[in-house]
């Protein structure tokens, strides 16, 4: 299997991209590894099957191991079709100049002249929504003018925010909380499809936790020979023609069963099951 087999989306009217990438979150942080080397294998592998989309960011990191380095080491100088997005963010009172700082950084430990995406984070962990972001993304929209940015992206957003940051400068993807289990994200979804815009789900497979294994998932599995992971990523890439998605692991079996993933084809009945699970659980 090839990631190539997930089919494409246009990434802001210029950047073909497979949509099925790969997160390098688990790599640094929160991964089972702690060898570089192994880290550097899993990405290289990654490009072999055909991931032309790394999702990173600059707090991707765990002592000596740190995200941004590894995917340097591991692919520079960086296939000419290969789409690096990362992302930026700080406290609510941060100046042009911190986020400019920010930007900088990421070119110099990724090796790069300007960054192909970049998505501001809002807020923490919790809800998203409820925190104005104009004059962080309009500072971030400045780089872009000087070329340091290509795409703008926003990250853990409600549908006002999405809209408040679309009038500042052109929302190229989004990247929220949703999966199977979590499809709370519907209105965000759907304005991204009505706009064009890619919507990339974080924690695409629950992030370890909800019950990625739940009965629904394990019997649509059973009946295509495939794992539950699987199954969800399929579901999610089924979902709507604007998502991507960007599993992460630290493992080449791992890496090698989430791109087989693209050849699973979920029937009617199978995708009705799965939402009938979601409306239970």
């Amino acid at each position: 299997m090839n990631a190539i087999a997930a089919d494409t989306f246009l990434l802001g009217g210029d950047l073909r991209i497979n949509r099925l990438g790969f997160g390098a979150m688990r790599l640094a942080l929160g991964g089972s590894i702690r060898d570089p080397e192994a880290a550097i294998a899993v990405l290289r592998r990654a490009v072999e099957l055909g991931v032309n989309h790394i999702d990173t960011a600059g707090t991707y990191g765990f002592g000596d191991l740190q995200a941004h380095e590894l995917i340097r080491q591991a692919l520079s100088p960086y296939p000419s079709d290969l789409m690096i997005a990362t992302k930026v963010s700080s406290p609510g009172e941060a100046t042009a100049a911190q986020l400019r700082g920010l930007v900088e950084k990421d070119l110099r430990r990724l090796g790069q002249d300007h960054l192909d995406l970049v998505y501001l984070r809002v807020g923490g962990m919790g809800k998203a929504g409820g925190e104005p972001l104009g004059e962080r993304f309009t500072a971030l929209a400045d780089l872009r003018r000087e070329g340091l940015i290509r795409h703008l992206g926003v990250s853990h957003v409600d549908a006002t925010q999405l809209a408040e940051a679309q009038s500042i400068a052109p929302v190229t993807a989004v990247q929220n909380q949703f999966h199977i289990h979590d499809q709370s994200d519907t209105d965000v979804l759907a304005r991204c499809e009505q706009d064009g815009i890619a919507y990339v789900p974080y924690f695409p497979l629950g992030g370890g936790k909800d019950r990625i294994d739940a009965t629904r998932l394990t019997s649509v599995a059973s009946r295509h020979q495939a794992t539950p992971a699987q199954v969800a990523l399929a579901w999610l890439l089924a979902t709507s023609p604007v998502t991507l998605a960007i599993p992460g692991t630290s493992s080449l079996d791992h890496l090698t069963d989430n791109i087989a993933a693209t050849g699973l084809r979920l029937t009617i009945d199978d995708l009705a099951k799965l939402s009938e699970q979601h409306r239970m659980i």
